[in-house]
């Protein structure tokens, strides 16, 4: 079948957008925390729920939420999905209790499940192919920004007042439906089926990015621990650092996605999984705060070329479900951020060499992985 005609590239600028609201509702929630325990007079451990609240039905929704766009119509889904993130989102803005906000919480997830891989998939339909791996660059760049800028914004936020951090992006949201991706480019009638997506490719593809979540992604929180112990850094110079990892992803995201045209999207996985090991391995020795800071910016522009890669590789992996297949990849992904935690804290406990260590050889699991990627069809 024929690809269809582009839209005008000004048309792609609301799924980029659309991009970013998912990953920096999961991450903004970090730098609000003494103001949530205030508002709600709750206990750190209270308002720590509000990530698993979050997380859990964002990341385990993806299993199904691409197929389910396939099916009854990607415009239709994300449009309601906007729609329902932005209810929770002044839901949590006004929750006069802890247990209404973590209620909000669970809604913005859920929306968000229906959102960034849906956008990805049709970004993927938006461009012609020969720039597919430079959009599907800079998507994975933004939200990286996403997840890195979330503390900073939300910390110039909280400066009003904290409610901010879920108004504007419900406001957002609202101004985005009129922007909805483009409708798949299959035949009316076509209706995918999940099984479809599980396919080898598909399984190699989501080991290789739940290690690279769980080695890098989601170690944010460890970054910013051994930044306060090592370092004696500041609330401001701690967002500053954590940022850097996301600005090198938006800054380098277009320029990742068009290396990976031209050298294969399997095989700059495989080029950045090594350069992420090199930069993360050796943060939990390094004596130096810049020292530190320049590795952990390293690694985000690793990060930049490694998504470029397994995103280009995801949709393209299975055209008669695009989003299906995305979502899937997504749903690992984002499983490595809420597991690195409960594997890295105990090893960090005993020696934060070892953990920092540990994920840069966990990131180097993804070097045969996406081998295998480049050598199948």
């Amino acid at each position: 079948m024929p690809e269809p005609t582009p839209p005008h590239r000004s048309h792609t600028l609301p799924l980029y957008v659309g991009g970013f609201l998912g990953p920096f509702g999961g991450a903004v929630l970090a730098v609000l925390i003494p103001e949530l325990r205030e508002a709600f007079d709750a206990t750190t451990t209270e308002i720590a729920l509000a990530v698993p609240a979050y997380l859990v039905p964002f990341a385990l929704l993806q299993l199904i939420s691409g197929t389910l766009a396939e099916r009854i119509g990607r415009r239709r889904v994300v449009t309601i999905a906007y729609t329902v993130y932005a209810v929770g989102s002044i839901g949590a803005a006004v929750a006069p209790g802890i247990e209404v906000f973590l209620l909000c919480r669970g809604i913005q997830g859920t929306a968000n499940a229906f959102t960034s891989p849906v956008l990805l998939a049709g970004l993927a339909d938006a461009v012609p192919p020969r720039e597919r791996g430079r959009a599907v660059g800079t998507f994975a760049g933004v939200q990286a920004g996403g997840i890195s800028l979330a503390p900073l914004l939300g910390g110039i936020a909280a400066e009003i007042t904290w409610r901010l951090a879920f108004i504007v992006p419900a406001i957002v949201a609202l101004a985005l439906i009129a922007y909805p991706p483009p409708p798949s480019a299959h035949r009316e009638g076509h209706r995918p089926r999940l099984v479809a997506v599980f396919t080898r490719r598909v399984m190699v593809l989501c080991a290789a990015g739940f290690a690279g979540y769980v080695g890098m992604t989601g170690l944010g929180f460890l970054v910013s621990l051994r930044s306060v112990e090592a370092f004696g850094m500041g609330s401001t110079a701690r967002g500053l650092l954590l940022a850097a990892f996301g600005l090198a992803g938006m800054v380098l995201g277009r320029a990742a996605g068009r290396a990976s045209e031209r050298i294969g999207a399997a095989r700059s996985a495989t080029i950045a999984a090594c350069i992420c090991a090199l930069a993360v391995g050796p943060m939990g020795v390094v004596s130096g705060s810049l020292g530190y800071a320049l590795l952990w910016f390293g690694a985000g522009c690793g990060a930049a070329l490694l998504w470029a890669g397994l995103n280009t590789v995801a949709v393209n992996a299975v055209p008669a479900n695009r989003a299906g297949a995305v979502s899937v990849f997504a749903a690992f992904k984002f499983a490595g951020t809420a597991v690195a935690p409960l594997v890295w804290l105990p090893v960090y406990s005993s020696s934060p060499a070892a953990a920092f260590a540990c994920a840069g050889i966990t990131l180097l699991a993804i070097v045969p992985l996406s081998e295998w990627l480049s050598r199948s069809p």
